[in-house]
């Protein structure tokens, strides 16, 4: 039963995530350390694993139907950045696990930084249409706004999150439905890093079998019904959806935060 409940998180959140690009790590994540089942650690990986898997199908499946969106000459180096970063942001979250006497109190830093970030980037959504963008294409620039991307989504264990689409919209001046898809992207070079960087260094968490399996067919099944979505939904839509995720994830985050401190 534990487990349908998983892939139905997973399912909704992925939906949701392939629609607006935020990966879906974003709402499984808070979510799954409000209800308590695992600690932060697993949760944090199998949220990572699931949000792998659907960006994976994601990006494929737009690659092998030739709608793609990707402008692969921003967003390759802004995914290898975001691999880079990946390491970095995983490597960070294992020192601090391996410092902490209680490894849940992480649940808190981790809750704390996605409040300030998913808040941040509601006030700029709310506001996008007063703010300058820009439109970087320098090499070295891209690779270091991907690193800093990496670094935040693995270290929170988010897959990548609102904050990917501020960036993009921001210094890339990307319409909603371009960034969404690009995003995903950059959180499938990330995710990936991040988990080679857990087996290399052995320090995958304990965790059941059928945690991952459910976890995971809810991420791609989710990818799917997203993609279906977002064809038939228009950039408004996508916007009001958008600002209507980052409410209830903010409130979420207010009761982690309360709840691990």
């Amino acid at each position: 039963m534990v487990y349908l409940l998983f892939f139905g998180i997973c399912f909704g959140a992925s939906v949701i995530g392939a629609i607006c690009g935020i990966g879906g790590g974003v709402i499984i994540k808070p979510l799954m350390d409000a209800l308590g089942f695992m600690d932060v650690p697993t949760i944090s990986f199998l949220s990572g694993c699931t949000v792998l898997c659907m960006t994976a199908y994601s990006v494929a499946e737009s690659k092998l139907s030739g709608r793609s969106n990707i402008e692969t000459k921003t967003s390759l180096p802004l995914g290898i950045g975001g691999a880079i970063g990946g390491i970095a942001g995983k490597a960070l979250f294992q020192y601090l696990v391996s410092i902490s006497a209680d490894k849940n109190s992480i649940g808190a830093v981790q809750a704390i930084c996605l409040f300030i970030v998913t808040a941040g980037t509601l006030v700029y959504t709310l506001n996008k249409s007063k703010i300058r963008t820009y439109q970087i294409t320098n090499i070295g620039a891209c690779l270091s706004i991907g690193v800093l991307l990496g670094m935040m989504s693995s270290f929170l264990g988010i897959g990548g999150g609102p904050i990917n689409l501020v960036i993009l919209f921001f210094f890339f001046s990307m319409t909603t439905k371009i960034a969404a898809e690009n995003s995903l992207y950059i959180i499938l070079f990330s995710q990936l890093a991040s988990l080679l960087q857990s087996l290399i260094t052995n320090s995958v968490p304990e965790f059941e079998i059928g945690a991952l399996i459910f976890m995971a067919a809810g991420g791609v099944c989710g990818g799917i019904a997203g993609r279906i979505f977002n064809k038939k939904i228009g950039e408004n839509d996508v916007n009001r959806l958008f600002i209507a995720l980052m409410v209830v994830i903010i409130l979420i985050n207010i009761y982690n935060a309360y709840k691990f401190i």
